[in-house]
């Protein structure tokens, strides 16, 4: 184990100083490992300083408290992902296929990290007031993708004209959930990003004009 340092030894904190320094990302990643191992409840401070080799009082230096870790490592890992499928899908014209990319970025960004895949899946839905947090602030923005693509496949006559595009949205990012979720939850594991096609084609065949 590294050796944990003193916060007397590392320096005085600031709010503008947070998420500056090597220390600040390893206590995001070390409270993705403890809160997926443990659970959110179970869960210490004292544990996610361990795993990143630092001094408790360090943690404190950057984060209030526990809520707070799990809501930084939960908006740090989605703001990434959203930068990134932006990006992408921008590069898309075919609304088909930018919904097939979404979901296999989806699929590969939580396939890739299982510890981050149980925190979304499982800790995240334990508290009404997490999960309402992180709905207000991004799944809008997620589903927005989503309509996005559903409302001009309507415009161009691929897409079913009578659909609701919110209740479609909504089926695409639960359908996309769910085999993440059984990912989570299955005995053996298996590359999640495989399913993307397989979820896609489902989605689009409901999608598709015939």
């Amino acid at each position: 184990m590294p050796k944990r340092e003193s916060p007397e030894a590392e320096g005085t904190a600031t709010t503008a100083a947070r998420g500056t320094g090597e220390k600040y990302p390893r206590i995001l990643d070390a409270a993705v490992a403890v809160f997926a191992e443990k659970g959110f409840h179970l869960a210490r401070v004292a544990d996610i300083a361990s795993r990143a080799g630092v001094a408790d009082g360090t943690v404190y230096l950057y984060f209030k408290n526990k809520e707070e870790i799990l809501m930084t490592a939960i908006n740090t890992a989605f703001n990434a992902f959203m930068t990134d499928a932006r990006a992408e899908l921008h590069q898309i014209s075919s609304p088909a296929e930018r919904l097939r990319r979404l979901a296999n970025m989806h699929l590969h960004a939580l396939g890739s990290n299982r510890n981050l895949a149980v925190v979304f899946q499982m800790e995240l839905r334990q508290s009404t007031r997490f999960l309402t947090t992180f709905s207000h602030e991004h799944m809008v923005e997620y589903l927005e993708l989503v309509r996005d693509a559903i409302r001009e496949g309507q415009q161009k006559g691929i897409f079913r004209p009578e659909l609701n595009e919110k209740i479609a949205a909504n089926c695409f990012f639960g359908a996309v959930d769910e085999i993440v979720t059984s990912w989570v939850l299955a005995e053996e594991d298996y590359p999640l990003a495989s399913a993307a096609d397989a979820v896609a084609n489902v989605i689009l065949g409901g999608l598709e004009t015939k």
